[in-house]
């Protein structure tokens, strides 16, 4: 997967054999998709507003940061937030799963733990993205639920729909798996309510036609904080060896090791699998450094027992224009709502 994944990115002719298997790929995503339009097939609507975070392609793009800033900037808004998520590598003992904040990446997978140890948000994991809204509010007292990844999840009726997209990284070769990198054809944000960038990107990766609805988010490193007694340290003002060893099981590994750089680190980076699980074996390295993970990896890794090592927080940096469009959108989405329901 890894050279089929370098080659959607580096302009690599040989996918194009592939594309028998894309064309039918892009059927058969246009297909389901319109089974739920068309009433084929079932779609629920929950009781409250949905937000669906996800991207058209594979791979990380920022979601979970930006799931994170939402929970964060709802609550201040006066609302009462709760998410669901698919629980990418999770084996809970039963589904819908309620993850909590002792529970194990290995039964709640990486990305819902470490958004529930960040912000406490009650959040469910299931494949089943009606199965798990039902949970939620059946165990928690949420007025607005934040679907993390459910862009393709059209069983699930949404109220505002946010892409997400890696602006170094883009579409690749824009085509659609398994020729390429997407998941959906870039026609599909034609549809979305907005469109968030993560990090610097060309000027030429939208369509003009996106742009009031395009948001660039950064990504700001936080704290760095230790994994043996979870007291943090600002980065500037770190008293340790420079040189570390750098370990990132994330979409985009390089992204972490230049975050690093840029903080005046020099990384070994260690790339891992997305969602990989560690055992003590894979973060031995030679010659022993301080170790530096991402937030996503320390969840997986408080159990081992590591010394001098280390998980930088990350936080999400939104243009402010993206929380006037937001709230713009729902306010018009519940007014609509009061108008429906004051008719009966």
């Amino acid at each position: 997967m890894i050279g089929l994944e370098r080659a959607w990115y580096n302009g690599s002719r040989w996918p194009k054999l592939l594309r028998p298997l894309e064309q039918v790929f892009r059927r058969l995503a246009y297909r389901r998709r319109q089974q739920y339009r068309d009433g084929v097939k079932e779609c629920w609507t929950a009781p409250v507003p949905v937000i669906v975070v996800g991207n058209i392609s594979v791979g990380g793009t920022g979601k979970s940061p930006l799931v994170i800033w939402l929970v964060e900037y709802l609550r201040k808004q006066g609302y009462t937030p709760g998410v669901i998520s698919r629980g990418y590598g999770a084996s809970p003992p039963t589904l819908p799963y309620l993850v909590t904040e002792t529970a194990k990446a290995s039964e709640a997978g990486d990305e819902p733990l470490m958004i529930v140890r960040r912000t406490g948000v009650p959040l469910v994991i299931s494949a089943d993205r009606v199965a798990a809204a039902k949970h939620l509010l059946s165990m928690a007292s949420c007025d607005l639920i934040i679907s993390d990844d459910g862009l393709q999840h059209y069983a699930l009726n949404r109220t505002i729909e946010i892409a997400v997209i890696d602006g170094a990284r883009g579409f690749g070769n824009g085509r659609c798996l398994p020729e390429g990198p997407l998941r959906e054809p870039i026609e599909r944000l034609n549809e979305v309510d907005l469109i968030v960038v993560n990090g610097e990107s060309s000027p030429a990766l939208l369509k003009p036609a996106y742009a009031s609805k395009a948001f660039q988010m950064t990504l700001q490193p936080g704290q760095l904080v230790s994994l043996s007694t979870q007291q943090s340290s600002d980065p500037s003002g770190w008293r340790g060896s420079r040189q570390v060893n750098a370990v990132a099981a994330i979409g985009n590994p390089v992204r972490f090791a230049q975050t690093l750089e840029r903080l005046g680190f020099d990384p070994q980076l260690h790339p891992f699998a997305d969602h990989h699980q560690y055992n003590l074996s894979d973060l031995t390295f030679t010659p022993s450094l301080p170790l530096i993970m991402t937030e996503k990896d320390a969840v997986k890794c408080d159990h081992l027992g590591l010394d001098n090592a280390w998980y930088l927080q990350v936080d999400a940096a939104m243009d402010k224009r993206f929380s006037v469009s937001l709230e713009a959108i729902l306010n018009t989405a519940l007014s609509a709502d009061m108008e429906q329901n004051s008719a009966y």
